[in-house]
């Protein structure tokens, strides 16, 4: 070991890398179908109406708002026998898939209590997954280059999450259902058994995650008995670029929530489309990633880290008004390769604009502890999670209130009003578009750069050799 991984700044091996993805990849294979295809599943198959649905969705979310800092002051304040986070990539992740499978199960249909349990069951042990996983990410390395390609790792890893949700439920479900659809009360059977097959393969991989990681840079034991639920809000006010991150995760997931939710409403009743081209459409939104996440080092030494939020975020709004163009002229709609470039254009811009913002979680990490000299990882990722959280929460609430609004026919599992089509648009394209350039504005208000965050973590580990007292900026 050399002197600069003596002093936190770790190398990791390619298989580290892959296996600390790996968790990503298990989250996503389990947490996509349910963002994707839950509301779906509610509506056409378990019988709930979209306002039910919608109100549900903010419950939830706001019981994750008192629950997401506690996991976050517990994870802190305790070190398992087996790893101060990646023990709960275990201790989480297996009731965790047991919900998930339940969310989709059809023996109570219809029944409103039923799907609050589940899913308010499955939301809980998703956050005692995914608040220390994010976690374990700064407990890796201090090393600015390593996280961008651990980022990129992770974010590669986790598309294909994505990519394999979004191509393979449509196809397993209609493949198991008898009438080869998505969308009727026919196909509930085949929609629990697709989520079993993908819940048990997370399961499978959180548990090669946690057997391929291992912390190395924590808050030193003594400090762990100070961190209280309230460090939460006092860090939320004293660090600056962790107030810009958190809002910029709020309007960047609810982009993600609202248009991958209404994705498969937007194929089925505008495009006409068959399962075999939803599942298209879907995976489109995945395959990006595999051809530019790779590049996004590169890329961000080239342009820089907010030059390069700019460009891409400009890039999905471009696919969107593509798909938006695509909906209102006749002659187009029938021309499925348009929206099959529309939407590839669209998931350039959103993953590698999304996919890197987790790098910048472990550079707010390290800010925090700069300024007041505790590493509090647990509080930290609980509070992105927060808004994260209340970004999804926002992709399941509007979907809903939109349907409603523009009375969505549940029951019609082939067309809709041009009133309820257009609202369907309104999902898919115009809100995402307006979050989008949101999202621009608040991350034009981060100010670490890459030479500002190597000072820090320098001056970090020149600190703990030397016990000088934190420095405030």
């Amino acid at each position: 070991m050399n002197n600069s991984e003596k002093d936190g700044f770790y190398k990791l091996s390619w298989i580290q890398r892959i296996g600390f993805g790996s968790g990503d990849l298990a989250q996503n294979l389990i947490y996509q179908t349910i963002g994707m295809y839950l509301l779906l599943f509610y509506t056409n198959v378990f019988g709930l109406s979209p306002a039910s649905a919608a109100l549900m969705f903010l419950v939830v979310r706001l019981v994750d708002v008192l629950w997401d800092p506690l996991v976050g002051t517990f994870v802190d304040k305790h070190s398992p026998r087996f790893g101060k986070y990646r023990s709960y990539l275990v201790l989480g992740g297996i009731p965790l898939s047991g919900f998930a499978i339940l969310c989709f199960y059809d023996g109570f249909s219809g029944s409103l209590l039923y799907a609050y349990i589940t899913y308010v069951g499955m939301s809980m042990c998703y956050t005692l997954v995914n608040v220390p996983y994010g976690a374990l990410n700064a407990s890796l390395t201090r090393d600015t280059n390593e996280i961008t390609v651990l980022t990129s790792v992770r974010m590669f890893m986790a598309n294909l999450g994505g990519l394999a949700v979004a191509y393979g439920v449509p196809k397993i479900v209609s493949w198991l259902s008898p009438d080869g659809k998505t969308n009727t009360t026919a196909d509930a059977t085949a929609w629990c058994i697709t989520m079993t097959c993908f819940a048990l393969a997370g399961m499978l991989l959180l548990i090669f995650c946690f057997s391929q990681t291992k912390e190395r840079v924590v808050m030193d034991k003594k400090e762990t008995s100070k961190v209280k639920v309230s460090d939460l809000w006092t860090e939320f006010v004293r660090n600056k670029p962790l107030r810009v991150l958190a809002f910029f995760f709020i309007t960047a997931f609810a982009m993600m929530a609202i248009g991958n939710s209404a994705g498969s409403y937007y194929m089925i009743y505008n495009v006409n489309g068959t399962s075999d081209q939803m599942a298209d459409f879907m995976a489109l939104g995945s395959i990006p990633a595999f051809i530019f996440l790779p590049m996004v080092p590169a890329i961000k030494r080239a342009i820089g880290k907010k030059q390069m939020f700019y460009v891409f975020l400009t890039i999905a709004i471009i696919g969107m008004a593509i798909l938006y163009v695509v909906s209102m002229v006749p002659a187009l709609k029938s021309k499925i390769w348009i929206v099959y470039v529309a939407q590839f254009i669209k998931s350039t811009g959103v993953i590698v604009a999304t996919g890197y913002m987790w790098a910048l979680v472990p550079e707010v990490i390290s800010y925090g502890e700069y300024t007041t000299g505790r590493r509090i990882s647990g509080i930290v990722n609980a509070l992105t999670g927060i808004f994260y959280k209340a970004g999804m929460a926002l992709g399941g609430v509007v979907p809903g209130l939109v349907l409603a609004f523009v009375h969505f026919d549940k029951d019609n599992a082939v067309s809709q009003t041009p009133f309820a089509q257009q609202g369907i648009l309104w999902l898919v394209c115009v809100i995402p578009a307006i979050l989008l350039v949101l999202a621009m504005f608040i991350i034009s208000r981060y100010d670490l750069d890459d030479d500002k965050i190597d000072e820090i973590n320098a001056a970090i580990e020149a600190r703990h050799s030397s016990r000088e007292e934190p420095i405030i900026l």
